[in-house]
């Protein structure tokens, strides 16, 4: 670590607990702060978004060391976000470093974090809830064969719950479609039936029933009155961030979870909350994501079901070809001794369980000194 840096830090940026141990100051308004010269700052979106003008003076004065936290946003997302606010110049010319939940193209000076697999864990509800792991595999009769979660509207969650409808196997899941907005915005993923596009229809709004809602929850479900192009998920969870939280029993009662992740079509791997839930819970899974979702996984010590299951999709660049394996695959397991399949994953759900727990340490552990090798390496150019 540094004998002395001024470091001053957004208490709104994700990676704020993990630097506050090292900061001098923190800001709740940036607009009320009065600036340090030749301090580093880590700023936050919001904060950057209502002080633009502000914040790119300090930049482009090099008096200050400006970090923007996007780590909460893959690179895909953080770049198009980047170019929305109008600072890409300032990214590439170094003036304004960057964090990241994926891996940037070269030219971006960024470092990659992986907050989510942070936050799961810092919550003692979640903490209660991976203890009953054991009610997942003492009960080998379920109701419903997979668990399919999907929130705000993207082309692969839209195409592959459409398929699942043709195919009859919604009825055989718990399934949530929190926005039934058509979601077509640069996507080649095209699913025709009688002339019609389906991919360009209304998909009906679909929360999870009360007894599966995590508790502090299960009153809050949102009156659809009639079929129409919406997102409920703020209404539901009052703008908090409702989905961090587990709850066993929609787990309990499912042999296995399909996750669609937030990216699919573009970028680099980018691990959420949706992943780092059925890993804390210790449910078997199946993960609809960029190629190589998978193999970047490993790389970081998680165990994944090729014992199991054909996870060769993974490495298919295609993405309509690497849905479609994945919709055969689950076709497959739903025709299958699924109380087998569980039993045969459990070992890989318990090590990844753990497995996770010692990452979020590691994260945690390495994160400061990360950060500051990452400055160092961006100060001397």
């Amino acid at each position: 670590m540094p004998d002395k840096l001024d470091l001053i830090v957004d208490t709104f940026s994700v990676v704020y607990d993990l630097l506050k141990p090292f900061a001098c100051q923190e800001f709740w308004e940036f607009a009320d702060h009065v600036p340090v010269i030749g301090a580093v700052y880590v700023i936050g979106r919001q904060q950057l978004v209502e002080n633009r003008p502000r914040i790119r003076a300090m930049c482009e004065s090099a008096q200050y060391r400006m970090v923007f936290d996007g780590a909460a946003e893959g690179s895909w997302t953080l770049i198009e976000q980047i170019r929305m606010l109008g600072i890409e110049d300032l990214v590439l010319s170094k003036q304004l470093l960057v964090l990241s939940g994926g891996v940037m193209p070269a030219e971006y000076p960024a470092l990659t974090h992986d907050h989510f697999f942070n936050v799961i864990l810092g919550y003692d509800e979640n903490l209660q809830q991976m203890q009953r792991m054991p009610e997942i595999y003492n009960t080998l009769d379920k109701p419903y064969d997979f668990l399919f979660l999907n929130g705000r509207a993207r082309p692969h969650r839209k195409y592959l719950w459409e398929r699942f409808r043709q195919l009859g196997l919604l009825d055989r899941a718990i399934w949530t479609m929190l926005d039934g907005r058509p979601s077509t915005k640069g996507t080649e993923l095209t699913l025709v039936q009688h002339n019609v596009n389906l991919m360009t229809t209304v998909t009906p709004i679909c929360q999870l029933d009360s007894r599966y809602e995590v508790v502090k929850y299960q009153n809050n479900s949102v009156e659809i009155t009639e079929p129409k192009r919406q997102f409920i998920k703020q209404d539901m969870f009052h703008n908090t961030w409702g989905e961090i939280y587990l709850q066993t029993e929609p787990y309990a009662d499912t042999y296995f979870s399909l996750v669609t992740e937030t990216i699919c079509e573009h970028g680099n791997s980018f691990r959420t909350e949706k992943i780092a839930k059925p890993l804390a819970q210790g449910h078997p899974w199946i993960v609809a994501s960029n190629a190589g979702f998978y193999r970047d996984l490993r790389n970081l010590g998680f165990q994944t079901f090729g014992h199991v299951i054909d996870e060769s999709f993974d490495l298919i660049d295609n993405t309509q070809d690497r849905l479609n394996r994945i919709i055969k695959i689950v076709q497959d397991l739903c025709s299958q001794d699924l109380a087998q399949f569980l039993n045969e994953c459990y070992t890989v759900c318990k090590y990844n369980q753990q497995h996770l727990s010692e990452y979020r340490e590691q994260l945690r552990r390495d994160f400061p000194q990360r950060f500051f090798d990452f400055l160092q390496e961006h100060t001397l150019q």
